[in-house]
């Protein structure tokens, strides 16, 4: 309840994030049918910049603004090009909702009582995105399955917490238990690798299915002290993901990337369908 993401806003960790969430969102587009999107940690929803608190990280600069710098390369065009729309950094309930259609809704849950009420403002008058006060792992039960039978969950704690690795582990497979059908995205931090191999075992032998791992390095995963990359874990992935997201870390290794040893940006299939 402490983490405020305003100090971390427009970092590497978002910009992949978010240019997966835009992909996810497009591909679940291509069917008419309508879906729901349920982010489980969402934050404030808009991010300024220029504020003291973006400074004092000084993370954007490393991320977002050195991609809206220069022409984006034509993987990144379509989460550049919305970023630049929205005016202000969007985070995830924002970029979701600029890709609903009408018909699609949203459910965006916080916690932390400053960045609900910045969220609840923000989306005070709009129909297609209800705002809630809850824990984002409780409301996997609560909302799971929505009405449509479609859908994506999206999982973005801040790994604050003690033991939040287990936490997304019970809640990838709680989701897909109530929701077989439905997608799933849970980001998650890259510091050292004994966290991520107990996670990536857990998923392989836990009974999830259709699991794929995305990881971005910036450098060598070798100090736990320090974020040396992110991944997202895709349930369900929609198709054609193999072909395209690969343009999509390729670019934003290329952009973000520093030439450190052991940078990298790849897939990796954990569990069959």
């Amino acid at each position: 309840m402490n983490y405020r993401h305003a100090y971390h806003a427009g970092n590497f960790a978002d910009c992949l994030k978010h240019a997966v969430l835009v992909w996810l969102l497009q591909a679940m587009a291509r069917k008419p049918k309508p879906f729901c999107v349920l982010d489980t940690h969402a934050g404030a929803g808009r991010y300024d910049l220029s504020t003291e608190a973006a400074h004092r990280t000084g993370e954007a600069q490393a991320g977002i603004l050195r991609l809206l710098d220069t022409t984006p390369p034509p993987a990144l065009a379509g989460y550049v090009g919305l970023v630049q729309r929205l005016g202000l950094y969007p985070g995830s309930p924002t970029i979701l909702r600029a890709l609903l259609r009408p018909g699609d809704r949203a459910i965006a849950c916080e916690l932390h009582p400053q960045e609900h009420a910045a969220l609840r403002r923000l989306f005070a008058h709009d129909p297609a995105v209800s705002v809630h006060l809850r824990d984002g792992y409780e409301a996997i039960g609560a909302f799971l399955p929505p009405a449509e039978r479609r859908g994506l969950t999206l999982i973005d704690p801040p790994y604050e917490a003690a033991g939040e690795f287990g936490q997304v582990q019970a809640a990838i497979a709680n989701a897909q238990a109530r929701f077989p059908g439905g997608v799933m995205a849970a980001w998650f931090p890259i510091k050292h690798r004994a966290p991520i191999r107990a996670f990536y075992d857990f998923l392989q032998t836990g009974g999830v299915r259709d699991a794929v791992a995305i990881e971005f390095l910036l450098r060598e995963p070798l100090d736990p002290a320090r974020l040396n990359g992110c991944g997202m874990i895709l349930v369900n992935p929609p198709f054609r993901f193999e072909a395209e997201l690969p343009p999509i870390l390729n670019a934003l290794l290329y952009r973000l990337g520093n030439g450190e040893a052991g940078q990298a940006a790849r897939l990796e299939r954990l569990a069959d369908e």
